[in-house]
C-alpha cells in the first residue's frame, strides 16, 4: 500500500543534485520569482521530480497564475504528492507540497487557483524536470 519510498543520504544527494537543486528540494529553498526555468513554460509534457523521477504535475493543468513560480491546479494523483503545514514563516501558515516518493520539497499550494480544483501548486522550477510529449513515455 502506498508509494514505494526513495532515501538516500545527504552525501547521495548533494552528488546527484545541483546545488540550487539541493537547497531548494532537500534543505526547502525557494527560487527567486520569475528566475525559474518553466515559470512560462509553454511546452506540453509531464513535469517529474528532478529528485526520484516521479511524474508530479502535467502541461494540461499548468497556468499562469502571476506569481513568477511554475503553477498547476491539479497534480497527476493524489498519490504523487503530499501534504503539510509550514510553519517557517511567522505568522504566515502555509501548506508544503513534497513528492511523496522521495520527500522532495517542490513547492506551496494555496486555496486561489482556477477551476475546477481551486487549487495553485506554486512549484520552484529547480524541483522539477520536464519531459516533453515529443519526447515520449
Amino acid at each position: 500500500m502506498g508509494v514505494e519510498k526513495v532515501t538516500k543520504t545527504d552525501k547521495e544527494w548533494k552528488e546527484q543534485l545541483s546545488s540550487e537543486e539541493y537547497k531548494i528540494t532537500r534543505k526547502k529553498g525557494t527560487e527567486r520569482a520569475f528566475t525559474g526555468k518553466y515559470h512560462d513554460c509553454k511546452d506540453q509534457g509531464t513535469y517529474n521530480c528532478i529528485c526520484c523521477g516521479s511524474p508530479l504535475f502535467t502541461s494540461e493543468t499548468k497556468f499562469n497564475s502571476g506569481t513568477g513560480w511554475p503553477s498547476f491546479w491539479e497534480p497527476v494523483s493524489q498519490e504523487s504528492v503530499e501534504t503539510k503545514k509550514d510553519f517557517s514563516i511567522f505568522f504566515m501558515p502555509r501548506t508544503e507540497v513534497v513528492c511523496s516518493r522521495c520527500d522532495a520539497h517542490l513547492g506551496h499550494v494555496f486555496d486561489d487557483g482556477p477551476e475546477p480544483t481551486g487549487k495553485r501548486y506554486c512549484l520552484n522550477s529547480a524541483a522539477l524536470t520536464l519531459v516533453k510529449d515529443d519526447e515520449g513515455s
